[in-house]
């Protein structure tokens, strides 16, 4: 009887190759459990169909068999095929199990998240990145702030070079007198399990230095959380969406500067069930106690989301391609739009209710955090700095903005 194939992981990316004298597939994975990339050629892609779990060795030798005529290679090719995804981490089996129990000791074990985006999306020179980020704040869109006294900030986590306007109009609206503030970074978890909440008592350690984290504020929602908070969730190990917010408010305020960095997961049963947010008991308890830490910290602590919006086009699952501010993204930016006017007016269930509308069709990678931020800041009035598109490539598009909130 032929061996089973193990089933192909669900987490993992496929899209195809950016390689152009290398066609096919590129398999990578976003945990970066498996640290290497792999890119299998236009004829063996369909084979990946068969690594589900209920295919056998026999089913995919008979298919490569009728792609290649057969032969004695066959078996090797077999053989080659399904130990090349293994060693790479790419199945689900033991060998992963076990490199997914080191990735997660291995992070747990380290002093400080260190700064595994730099040198791809942003510069690992130091230099380099200030004169960037400087370029970016100075050449940035100026929009009045509403009346009140600005409480936080929206800001994309898109690669920074992709949004830089929106980057340099969220953070040019801070003053100098917040750097003694802890800055509360909700940051959007693409990888984390919905309706639950990942902290970490690490500091940021990034090409400008290496940040304080506001230890009592961690152990405070911790203890209010229960199930709902991971404590050295491993997701702030492979996350961006904070870490581009630490690099800006380092510029800003220094490297030691104090943050509670919270990645939120997705809340996919209030989108599925057409609920709120806090019908799940986790998640109201996690913005209950943020919202007492707003109250209560009022004047120690600044907001800070990093957020996108929608995601649309080829790399989405779309069949149409998507062009930035041209057909079908005129009528998206009106949507986002709304949604964006239902922040700025303080309105989290408004705003979840455009959101859980059909299951949003927009895939607002940042509703969570955005509700969250709204929530329990519960400002009295927003703006909206900046909002763009932007082609992550030639056929999909994502869009982002710079939102004010004011008491």
């Amino acid at each position: 009887m032929a061996a089973p194939l193990p089933a192909l992981r669900r987490t993992l990316e496929l899209i195809p190759s950016p390689v152009p004298e290398s066609p096919g597939v590129l398999v990578r994975d976003p945990f970066r459990y498996a640290e290497g990339m792999l890119i299998l050629p236009p004829p063996l892609v369909p084979c990946l169909l068969l690594f589900d779990g209920r295919h056998d060795e026999g089913d995919l030798r008979d298919v490569l068999t009728r792609m290649t005529g057969g032969g004695e290679e066959i078996g090797e090719l077999v053989a080659h095929l399904r130990d090349t995804l293994s060693a790479g981490g790419f199945l689900e089996n033991e060998a992963f199990e076990e490199m997914r129990q080191a990735r997660h000791r291995s992070f747990a074990d380290q002093r400080v998240r260190a700064a595994v985006h730099a040198g791809s999306a942003y510069p690992a020179d130091p230099s380099e990145l200030r004169d960037v980020l400087a370029r970016y704040l100075a050449e940035a869109p100026r929009t009045p702030l509403p009346e009140g006294e600005l409480a936080g900030i929206a800001a994309p986590h898109v690669s920074p070079e992709g949004a830089w306007r929106s980057y340099g109009a969220a953070y040019a609206a801070l003053t100098p007198d917040l750097g003694g503030r802890t800055f509360v970074i909700l940051g959007t978890s693409h990888y984390g399990r919905p309706e639950r909440f990942g902290l970490t008592r690490k500091p940021f350690r990034t090409p400008l230095g290496e940040t304080t984290v506001d230890e009592r504020l961690v152990t405070r929602i911790e203890a209010a959380a229960g199930e709902a908070a991971s404590v050295e969730d491993y997701c702030h190990a492979v996350e961006h969406s904070i870490e581009f917010q630490v690099v800006f408010l380092q510029h800003l305020y220094g490297p030691d500067v104090r943050i509670l960095p919270v990645l939120c997961g997705p809340f996919a049963a209030a989108t599925r069930e057409d609920g709120r947010p806090e019908d799940d008991e986790g998640v109201r308890r996690v913005v209950a106690v943020l919202g007492e830490i707003a109250e209560t910290e009022r004047a120690r602590t600044f907001w800070v989301a990093g957020v996108d919006m929608t995601h649309i086009g080829r790399r989405y699952g779309d069949r149409a391609e998507a062009k930035a501010d041209a057909g079908m993204l005129v009528e998206v930016a009106a949507l986002d739009d709304a949604r964006c006017a239902r922040l700025a007016a303080g309105d989290a269930e408004g705003f979840w209710s455009l959101v859980a509308h059909d299951g949003d069709p927009l895939r607002w990678c940042g509703s969570s955090a955005l509700y969250t931020l709204v929530a329990a800041l519960q400002p009295a009035r927003g703006a909206l700095l900046r909002y763009e598109q932007w082609n992550i490539d030639p056929q999909s598009v994502v869009s982002c903005a710079a939102l004010a909130f004011c008491r």
